[in-house]
């Protein structure tokens, strides 16, 4: 009998997984592999040994990807968008041209093109943020609809409103709107 014969594109494929720390070696290489494509498709990755990029990540050239960043589960990124230093985003989609400033968090959000989210921003579930939105320090939303413009640069919670063109909220805003027993949804007008 002739010996079988493989041909591999790159001999890691090979490696087995015995330990754990087998398993962390071969999610660094698939990384690795993952992080080359997106740089030879035209993303900046300032650091990329601290990005993490999840196999159902889209992202679009000229995305520029700070140190520490990780974009989880179907996260779609805009062209000329940048994301600072530490943010992590789970099943959300950036637009064109946002700033995202260092150690923001999303998780299913979506943000429009040009605006301008954090630093240390929390956009929770439900939240949607329009074209120009300007979303700043310690700034939370839940199930927020920040129309285009709009403004809550810092020190907010926005949860189950709905925010009109241009609106200016002021620091220390917050939409309470539970009465114990149901939520109720906050409008404020253009």
């Amino acid at each position: 009998r002739l010996p079988v014969q493989v041909e591999l594109c790159d001999p890691s494929e090979l490696l087995g997984m015995n330990s754990r720390l087998d398993q962390a070696e071969l999610q660094r290489l698939a990384q690795h592999r993952i992080n080359a494509h997106w740089m030879e498709a035209g993303v900046t990755m300032l650091a990329p040994e601290t990005t993490v990029i999840g196999p159902r990540v889209t992202l679009a050239p000229d995305v520029l990807l700070e140190p520490g960043v990780r974009l989880e589960g179907r996260v779609e990124v805009g062209e000329g968008t940048q994301i600072g230093q530490g943010c992590v985003f789970r099943d959300c989609v950036l637009g064109s041209s946002v700033e995202v400033r260092p150690y923001c968090i999303g998780q299913n959000a979506s943000i429009g093109n040009g605006a301008k989210v954090g630093p240390f921003a929390h956009l929770r579930e439900g939240t949607v943020l329009e074209e120009k939105v300007h979303m700043g320090n310690f700034v939370e939303t839940k199930k927020a609809h920040l129309h285009a413009g709009a403004k809550a640069n810092h020190l907010s919670y926005l949860g189950d409103c709905k925010i009109g063109e241009r609106t200016n909220i002021g620091a220390g805003f917050i939409t309470c709107n539970y009465d114990g027993y149901r939520k109720h949804r906050t409008v404020i007008g253009k």
